[in-house]
């Protein structure tokens, strides 16, 4: 492993540990979820545009038309993405939800093999499913509470497919842009579609007390610029199938941290499924290194 691989697999890592804030933050702010999710990508933009327009701006002007048709793209997917996670959060539990939201081997699997002709091998498959097993242990709990919990993780699956997307538009762009440029103009785009999507609504944009600005800033800074934006840097060298198989370790995270901010209890549903991911994870990573590892010497 070279050291830019080593510099995106460390990436990833810290990339998890910050989203894993991300459903705890939505949880404590009172504010509407189109809001927060407006404010997320708003501030994001915003902490961007200073380092952008100093040192990047000019990559402005060597964006295809197929790098712009797909940033937008991704913009879209990742603005809806948030709605309907954020949606879900006020019907589940934090540990359902982060669980849905991050079943993306099962989306990804199918998006890699049918558009970006990425091979899937058997053992990666099979750790894929045991990963997920994990994280239906984690929300088996959950599932039968009531009909709006049921509709809170319906709609957390149906943002899983939508994050997927967006990484699988984002993989194909980012191999071309700078982590800079390309998060710039995707967290402008959703930002404006989130605007546009709150007027709609009828949603508030404030006034807000100081602890939700806190909660908005931090969503910026956390889980979107040193989570997702990593997630994005990494994809220049990391597969978004491997991604999102380490995105599996966010739901273990965000039950711990609920466990210790809301107070939302921990089941052993929640602890046994979580090794189980783990589990499946690090199948995963040392089958794949051990497949390229074969792959390389019978190459030379």
């Amino acid at each position: 492993m070279n050291q830019t691989n080593k510099k995106a697999y460390f990436a990833i890592l810290i990339g998890v540990m910050t989203v894993s804030f991300s459903a705890i933050l939505v949880k404590l702010s009172n504010a509407e979820p189109g809001v927060i999710a407006f404010y997320r990508m708003f501030f994001s933009a915003l902490l961007l545009t200073p380092v952008f327009f100093l040192y990047y701006r000019n990559e402005i002007s060597k964006l295809s038309l197929k790098d712009w048709c797909f940033t937008v793209i991704a913009g879209i997917f990742l603005a809806f993405h948030f709605i309907l996670w954020f949606e879900s959060l006020q019907y589940t539990s934090v540990a359902s939800s982060t669980v849905l939201v991050t079943l993306q081997p099962l989306f990804a699997f199918a998006g890699a093999f049918l558009f970006f002709n990425e091979r899937m091998t058997k053992s990666s498959l099979i750790s894929a499913c045991i990963a997920i097993a994990g994280s239906l242990i984690i929300s088996w709990g959950d599932f039968k509470i009531s009909g709006m919990a049921l509709w809170g993780d319906f709609l957390a699956l149906a943002a899983c497919a939508l994050v997927t997307a967006y990484l699988l538009f984002g993989q194909e762009v980012r191999k071309r842009l700078s982590i800079v440029t390309y998060t710039f103009i995707l967290y402008s785009m959703s930002s404006i579609i989130l605007f546009v999507y709150v007027l709609v609504k009828g949603e508030s944009f404030g006034p807000f007390n100081s602890s939700e600005w806190i909660y908005f800033l931090l969503l910026a800074i956390l889980p979107t610029l040193l989570g997702h934006s990593l997630f994005n840097w990494s994809l220049k060298w990391i597969s978004t199938t491997f991604i999102s198989m380490a995105i599996l370790f966010e739901p273990v995270g965000a039950s711990v941290l609920a466990f210790y901010i809301l107070g939302e209890g921990l089941r052993s549903s929640q602890i046994i499924g979580g090794t189980v991911v783990i589990a499946g994870l690090g199948l995963f990573i040392w089958k794949g290194n051990r497949e390229r590892g074969i792959r390389k010497k019978q190459e030379v």
